[in-house]
């Protein structure tokens, strides 16, 4: 049976294509409330975009405890092994623009939210293990540095190799970024990383610090640069076309989920600062521990609804998992739950792709799209007399851990906080092969091959200073593809 066209209250409409006129030749009417509406709602359907992951796909799976992880976390999702959770992933680009070409050399983000019986979880992970910065409050300048230049419109690799260049911190992930996992095949072929640093709690009150991994049981596959930039022409959105031709033809996306764990003497003792998002613990002092497996077996029916609604954020965490001293982590935990309210109103977590699925009382009434009968006719505030609210009083106290001291010194530095140097260069010399090396260095060139103006020079010859401390043939590569003078030894300590 066809169904009827309505307005938005209901009402039927006999007439879709045709305003009601004065006359057949006549202006039309005000009375014509269908045609307004559609018109209304039509210069309303679009909401803002997100300043980063604006273009992303999505996808419905589970989540199967596989290991034992209790002695860790007092977490109920980890309690047992074979326990489900329902899960909604959204894989995106970082830096991309909405609209912008899936092959595009960027970083990839993996968002998972955990529907569990305590809340949700949101674990939210990057294509790369580390970030190209440690502190929040460099978030803006450097989004600003890597998108379009504010009087020309355009993407500038002079401003994107200026920023880095006075960045160091930023040059592992530069290394990591400019090899060929910048080009995935698409989002079901990508690990992912959760870059910052987590706290786990078990039953005993006893805390370790975490990392999470996502390995993908697909396999890792990348595109060549010149395999992405044909792929760019021939389609836009191959990454989103991968992930809908894999779920309708069974082939589920999946990953194994993974932590490192370091207790906390091991975390006072670390040779750097363990919560310094711009380096990896070294796999074989923390290895590897198996949690479970996430499968991804069905698309959203509606994509605005889901995928572009679909708001994830640090601080969405349950019992038995919490923060760190990570001063990224602490400044996006703020940042993205800001930027949800922005884009979708502060009762976004309302919207049904991110409602919890376990009971929600928190006193919060009214306020832009109040859908959830806005707490009826309970008391809004407590402690209270009638209703019995009241705090959990079990033991979900968060992780309490020690500071190094009480005085603030926003600039301390341990002696090897500014070690941007060692973890790069075992990257490049001890992890890539020589193909790779190459690819890296072609993929550099490429793009430092744009850099103009008058602090061209100055701009290359500092970048090629952080390269030399990497690896002195790799900057001196680098110089003569970009037919530029090598930087003099003597000369790499004052230019970097």
């Amino acid at each position: 049976m066809k169904k009827i066209i309505t307005t938005s209250a209901g009402k039927p409409i006999y007439e879709n294509e045709d305003s009601m006129t004065v006359g057949p030749r006549g202006p039309i009417l005000l009375q014509d409330h269908h045609l307004l509406e559609k018109l209304a709602h039509f210069n309303r359907e679009r909401i803002p975009d997100r300043v980063i992951h604006a273009k992303g796909s999505g996808a419905y799976g589970k989540f199967t405890v596989t290991h034992d992880i209790s002695k860790y976390t007092r977490a109920k999702l980890f309690e047992k092994i074979g326990t489900e959770c329902h899960v909604f992933a959204r894989f995106s680009m970082t830096n991309s623009e909405k609209g912008s070409p899936d092959t595009d050399r960027d970083i990839r983000g993996l968002n998972f939210k955990f529907y569990t019986e305590e809340g949700n979880w949101d674990l939210m992970t990057s294509s790369f293990p580390v970030s190209y910065i440690k502190d929040a409050k460099m978030l803006p300048d450097l989004i600003h540095a890597l998108r379009r230049d504010p009087q020309t419109n355009l993407k500038s690799p002079i401003s994107m190799w200026d920023y880095l260049s006075l960045n160091p911190e930023s040059l592992h992930l530069i290394m990591m970024l400019f090899t060929d996992r910048g080009t995935p095949y698409s989002y079901r072929f990508v690990n992912g990383y959760g870059v910052n640093t987590y706290s786990m709690v078990n039953a005993q009150g006893e805390y370790v610090w975490v990392k999470f991994h996502l390995k993908a049981m697909h396999g890792v596959r990348t595109f060549s640069a010149s395999e992405a930039e044909y792929m760019r022409s021939r389609d836009l959105d191959w990454a989103q076309r991968d992930l809908v031709m894999a779920l309708r033809s069974n082939d589920y996306p999946t990953w194994k989920l993974q932590i490192q764990v370091m207790n906390e003497s091991q975390a006072k003792n670390f040779r750097w600062n363990p919560f310094d998002p711009t380096k990896v613990w070294p796999h074989n002092e923390y290895p590897l521990i198996d949690v479970g497996i996430l499968e991804f077996t069905k698309l959203p029916e509606n994509y605005f609804a889901d995928v572009e609604q679909a708001a994830f954020s640090p601080d969405n965490v349950i019992d038995g998992i919490g923060f760190s001293p990570d001063r990224l982590l602490q400044g996006m935990a703020f940042m993205y739950s800001d930027a949800n309210r922005y884009r979708l109103g502060p009762n976004y977590q309302q919207i049904p792709v991110n409602r919890p699925t376990c009971p929600v009382f928190n006193g919060q009434r009214d306020g832009v799209m109040a859908v959830n009968g806005n707490g009826g006719s309970s008391i809004n505030y407590e402690p209270n007399s009638f209703n019995g609210h009241s705090t959990h009083k079990h033991h979900d106290k968060e992780a309490q851990y020690s500071i190094d001291s009480n005085i603030l010194n926003t600039f301390h530095r341990n002696e090897n906080d500014d070690d941007h140097y060692t973890q790069p260069r075992w990257f490049y010399n001890n992890v890539l092969k020589d193909s790779e090396r190459q690819a890296l260095i072609k993929n550099i060139i490429d793009t430092m091959r744009y850099i103009g103006g008058p602090k061209r020079e100055e701009i290359i010859q500092r970048q090629l200073g952080h390269f030399y401390l990497v690896d002195k043939e790799f900057a001196h590569q680098i110089a003569d593809g970009l037919s530029v003078d090598r930087i003099p030894e003597q000369e790499v300590e004052g230019n970097v």
